[in-house]
């Protein structure tokens, strides 16, 4: 097999259109999911990202594209679960925790949001926007209640935990987008389903 470095996953999805029943169309879409986790994982967790920040969320080489990828072609409902069980495993390899509502904040959720991507199938950067954006309200609310202080006025957590969320979300919006429309004019989102 010649393997096309911007289509890696082809050989984990090496296997031909056919028709198949729930149950086996289930465990297709499963092992996929945990593919692209392991994907995500490498690309976010194990190489080493462009911007790392001091309270956590770094820019990385493209860590999220394989979830919004996913999640463009599975839809909404395994996106989101994809997302929701590669935020657990994150938090469980290295989150910093502070509180139990902070942690469903910032991992589980924010990271099941890209599967809000899902939804835009037809308009795949809306989608990338839509679940980067979704991630970064959860990171936004998080910053708010968890990560400044209390002694400031509300406008000034709001200012901080959306500068602080943007100076990573953005470059990774950007680096994703880019990536995945190279992924769309390659006709890779229907490739072996």
């Amino acid at each position: 097999i010649i393997v096309d470095p911007l289509n890696l996953i082809q050989v984990i999805l090496a296997e031909g259109k056919t028709k198949m029943n729930k149950s086996i169309e289930r465990t297709k879409i499963i092992t996929e999911s945990v593919s692209v986790m392991g994907l995500t994982f490498v690309l976010k967790d194990i190489l080493p990202p462009l911007y790392q920040a001091p309270q956590g969320g770094s820019i990385t080489i493209a860590g999220m594209v394989p979830l919004l990828w996913f999640s463009l072609r599975r839809g909404v409902k395994w996106g989101i679960f994809a997302g929701f069980v590669y935020g657990l495993v994150h938090m469980a390899l290295g989150g910093f925790v502070i509180d139990p509502i902070q942690a469903l904040l910032d991992y589980p959720l924010a990271f099941a949001a890209l599967g809000l991507a899902g939804a835009f199938k037809k308009v795949p950067l809306a989608g990338v926007a839509t679940g980067i954006f979704g991630r970064f309200v959860f990171h936004f609310i998080a910053g708010i209640w968890f990560w400044t202080t209390s002694d400031i006025s509300l406008l000034e957590r709001v200012v901080i935990s959306t500068t602080y969320n943007g100076t990573y979300l953005l470059p990774e919006f950007l680096i994703s987008a880019l990536i995945i429309d190279i992924l769309v004019k390659r006709k890779l989102l229907e490739i072996y389903m």
